[in-house]
């Protein structure tokens, strides 16, 4: 078995204590169900909800861990916030409609969602103790932000361990959210040294009172974005479809930790929908088995998750961290917004909406681009994206990237070359058509990390070849929620 996909209690008096100081602190657990469609099943907490601070360690904040959050945070809306990009700007026919992740609580970006999925499982089982045991979250940014803000909520104690080359805003919140000036780990180099950030956990394993999260290990991740970003997406989709003939011809996304795809695998059960994953260019690992450093913050490189169910992932698209950071300038500072509007012809509405994009948000939007000129996509289709996070986390940045790209400043000429570049000129370049080779290339990669890395047992590694394991992974949606109703009800 492996660790996490538990179907019952493994540790009773672990169990026991759990369930005695998560009630005493007065919380509930929602379930997957809730947070697959809280419009529904949530209905009933909304005028509660509506009064609980979407920036604390609120229990009620469990219950926003979704995609159904307005701009405010506190109130339901039936079809999740998204943006539908100017054909203007993105310069292709076809829709790209953007999924907004800044409207979840706490650490206003989606990978709180993930933390929860990841860390439940455990706590249900008994394998993870809240009277006794560290949670350890393993990151390059916003997921370990997401577990120590769940982790503070059932009452216990955690680690963020992430790259010390992350953004300020990162390490600011951190510091405002952890019990501990030693529960932030700081690990050598930036958004491409993930080897780094497994060598500090392995250390930190040594240790039996810390338990590993590893989010690009645990199917708790998967399962939580299948069971619930997918359907979010899904109900998307079709209130911009509508009564017309509509198409979602892909789900594009960074892999990062390989959970926020797995919406993918949903989609196109769903939708009949591709999947594509993106990439820096910068450090090609699944487009050329290459390396490198970049600065897309929040998508990780130099290997394949275990978590990523290649042999459904349909495409590859790398994109340059050049395009990132210099549509970053493009979209969230006046120069280039007031060139948007006065040159692009943009209206003020679409050009504010634009703060909804992180970094890895824009090099997911960039990779929708490419993948609809490649396509040779239409008006009657569409393409499905994910903004991870806001431009607030990057705002700092700017100056730097501003120094760093523009020698004589960043004026309307600057912004003019940056939008014929990185948008209308996008091109079809590094990208991978996967066929069974590339499949099979890309698994293999994974091996090197790991079974021989990791100590992953081969056969639970070979499995993951097999759609039909990953679809019953699945099966384990409905065991978990019944667990989250004995438990709050023990």
């Amino acid at each position: 078995m492996i660790v996490g996909l538990e179907r019952e209690i493994i540790d009773q008096s672990a169990y026991d204590r759990n369930v005695e100081r998560v009630q005493a602190a007065g919380v509930t657990l929602p379930k997957i169900a809730d947070l697959a469609d809280p419009a529904n099943n949530l209905a009933d907490r909304a005028a509660i909800l509506a009064e609980v601070d979407p920036d604390t360690p609120a229990g009620g904040n469990l219950f926003r861990v979704h995609w159904h959050n307005d701009a405010s945070r506190r109130q339901l809306v039936d079809v999740p916030e998204h943006i539908v990009l100017d054909t203007v700007l993105t310069g292709v026919e076809a829709k790209i409609i953007v999924a907004v992740g800044d409207r979840f609580p706490m650490v206003r970006a989606h990978k709180v969602l993930a933390a929860y999925g990841c860390l439940v499982p455990r706590l249900l089982s008994g394998i993870f103790d809240v009277s006794h045991h560290r949670a350890v979250w393993p990151s390059t940014g916003n997921y370990c932000r997401g577990g120590v803000a769940i982790s503070r909520i059932l009452g216990c104690r955690s680690v963020a361990v992430l790259p010390e080359g992350m953004s300020r805003e990162r390490f600011q919140w951190l510091e405002n959210w952890t019990t501990d000036p030693t529960d932030i780990l700081r690990t050598p180099g930036t958004e491409s040294n993930v080897k780094e950030i497994y060598d500090a956990c392995h250390e930190l394993s040594k240790d039996p009172g810390n338990i590993i999260l590893n989010q690009f290990a645990e199917f708790g991740n998967y399962i939580i974005h299948r069971a619930v970003t997918g359907p979010a997406f899904e109900r998307m989709f079709r209130a911009v479809k509508g009564t017309g003939d509509l198409k979602a011809r892909a789900f594009v996304s960074a892999t990062g930790s390989a959970g926020t795809i797995a919406a993918g695998d949903y989609l196109k059960d769903a939708l009949g929908a591709q999947v594509c994953a993106v990439e820096a260019t910068e450090c090609p690992t699944l487009l050329y088995n290459g390396y490198g450093e970049h600065n897309i913050q929040g998508i990780g490189d130099k290997h394949v998750p275990f978590i990523h169910n290649v042999m459904n992932t349909d495409f590859v698209i790398g994109v340059s961290d050049q395009a990132s950071d210099s549509l970053n300038l493009l979209f969230n500072t006046t120069v280039g917004r007031n060139y948007l509007s006065e040159r692009v012809g943009m209206d003020q509405q679409s050009i504010a909406a634009l703060g909804d994009l992180g970094l890895s948000s824009i090099a997911n939007i960039v990779g929708a681009i490419k993948y609809a000129k490649y396509m040779d996509l239409k008006s009657d289709d569409a393409v499905l994206t994910v903004a991870t996070d806001g431009a607030q986390m990057y705002q700092p940045d700017l100056t730097e990237v501003e120094k760093r790209l523009c020698a004589g400043g960043f004026d309307a000429l600057k912004a003019a070359e940056i939008y014929g570049h990185h948008m209308l000129g996008a091109a079809t370049d590094h990208m991978i058509e996967l066929d069974r080779a590339g499949h099979e290339r890309i698994f293999n990669l994974g091996y090197y990390t790991w079974v021989e890395q990791q100590g992953v047992d081969l056969s639970d590694f070979d499995a993951r070849r097999d759609q039909a394991w990953w679809d019953g992974l699945m099966d384990l949606v409905p065991v978990w929620d019944g667990m989250i109703d004995k438990f709050n009800s023990a």
